[in-house]
């Protein structure tokens, strides 16, 4: 009987010991709970409803992720301020270079359908591309249109005060140009507003619709604004001298005062580009150069007074203009294509803008004296409106 209990003893001792949950379990103590968790179904069907927790296989205690190594981290951060510098490196040269390469101006056709051209000519028309009026690529337009024999007809969409003598000329010539080789169509449709040298451009377009806010008209020649600053600067006790070759080479200066024979031969040039451009209207309108002139004192219309002159056909959208068009040429079939430059200002008009955000107000009065001195250096014959809308 001792020996029995002695041997029950040592058995008893000997059972392994479970650590689960900060405690030992021996192997009776999981046999019990697990015969506790057991039940008998009714079919005979032996379930287990033992806790988990004291299973054997789920005792031991769970193992530590080993920590990420600090220069793998390093090379991360490393690695992902080298791409951010090379994706900024990239978009800043693909920036610069389309706006340096846009003096190429290069037109694509090829549209795969027949259709009618829109043209854009906004804000002041000039022959240096310097601002969101690009003069090379509109000509290069309209002659890409020219060539494509899917081109059925050309629409002007045209916002400006107007701009200088000889782009808003060339323009012109590039119009009447594609009028008498293709024989397509060229509507105006004018938007805010149409004057001096985009009347000059409208002129010769088979119809002419304007928004009915339109301000258009200002037919006329102006040449820059001359300051006469002599008085002041004797006040000031400044004196100026110029050395020229003749009396007329420096006619127009800030520091000489005009003398008649150089305001006759200013206003001789100023005449001359006004009856080229009162010829123009007359021939475009259907009008005679009498008819024109009592219209052309430079004032400016509005689209209403415009119809009512005869200097615009009708009022209406732009969406409006390309009905009229579709529906007077059979071209209900056209898609409608728009020409515009991928970029319409150049690296020095963008560093321009910069320097002018500098600060004016921090001007001198000697500084402002300079720059206004600056301005009046030099003068341009302009179809241009001097009342902007």
């Amino acid at each position: 009987m001792d020996s029995f209990n002695n041997d029950t003893k040592d058995n008893n001792s000997k059972q392994v010991k479970y650590y689960s949950n900060g405690q030992f379990s021996d192997s009776s103590a999981v046999n019990s709970k697990a015969d506790e968790g057991s039940d008998t179904s009714a079919s005979g069907e032996q379930k287990d409803y033992a806790n988990s927790q004291f299973r054997p296989e789920n005792t031991s205690t769970p193992m530590r992720k080993k920590p990420f190594p600090s220069w793998a981290k390093a090379l991360i951060v490393i690695g992902s301020i080298i791409l951010f510098i090379v994706i900024l490196g990239v978009g800043c040269s693909r920036f610069f270079s389309n706006i340096t390469d846009a003096g190429n101006n290069q037109v694509n056709t090829g549209f795969g359908h027949d259709y009618i051209g829109t043209i854009y000519i906004e804000s002041t028309i000039d022959e240096y591309g310097t601002g969101v009026y690009n003069h090379q690529y509109t000509l290069n337009a309209i002659d890409a249109m020219m060539e494509d024999s899917q081109n059925q007809g050309m629409i002007l969409y045209i916002n400006t005060p107007g701009g200088s003598v000889y782009a808003s000329d060339e323009l012109y010539f590039k119009i009447k140009e594609y009028q008498e080789t293709t024989g397509r169509p060229v509507y105006s449709s004018m938007q805010s507003q149409a004057t001096s040298g985009g009347y000059y451009i409208s002129a010769p377009c088979d119809k002419i619709i304007a928004n009915r806010n339109c301000w258009t008209g200002s037919i006329g020649v102006t040449m820059g604004n001359f300051i006469d600053l002599t008085e002041f600067l004797d006040k000031l006790g400044i004196k100026t001298e110029t050395i020229t070759s003749g009396p007329n080479k420096s006619m127009g200066s800030s520091t000489e005062t005009m003398t008649a024979e150089q305001r006759a031969i200013l206003q001789a040039l100023i005449d001359e580009s006004y009856e080229q451009f009162v010829e123009i209207v007359a021939e475009g309108r259907d009008m005679s150069v009498a008819e024109v002139k009592k219209l052309a004192d430079g004032r400016i219309y509005s689209a209403q007074q415009a119809v009512d002159n005869g200097l615009v056909d009708q009022i209406g959208t732009y969406s409006e203009a390309v009905s009229d068009m579709m529906d007077s040429y059979d071209l209900d079939y056209c898609y409608v294509e728009h020409f515009t430059p991928d970029y319409q200002v150049d690296l020095s008009s963008l560093l321009g803008i910069l320097e002018k955000q500098k600060g004016e107000s921090n001007l001198t009065d000697a500084d402002a004296l300079k720059a206004l001195i600056e301005l009046n250096g030099t003068f341009r014959v302009s179809y241009i409106s001097n009342v902007v809308k």
